[in-house]
């Protein structure tokens, strides 16, 4: 197990019955780098593979 998996729990517990745009991750993705900036680099790797998910892998 992951450090994370316990974040991502959390999350699944406390929200894991809510429906969420895109629209509205996108804004709390940047808030949250706004308000740590440190971590830039990763949610821009985050947003780019969850942007990229359906993208076939022939490359």
């Amino acid at each position: 197990m992951y450090f994370t998996d316990r974040g991502i729990e959390e999350l699944v517990e406390r929200r894991g019955e809510e429906e969420v745009s895109v629209g509205w991750l996108a804004e709390r993705l940047r808030e949250f780098v706004d308000l740590n900036p440190e971590f830039e680099v990763p949610v821009e790797r985050l947003a780019t593979w969850l942007a990229r998910l359906d993208e076939d892998d022939d490359d």
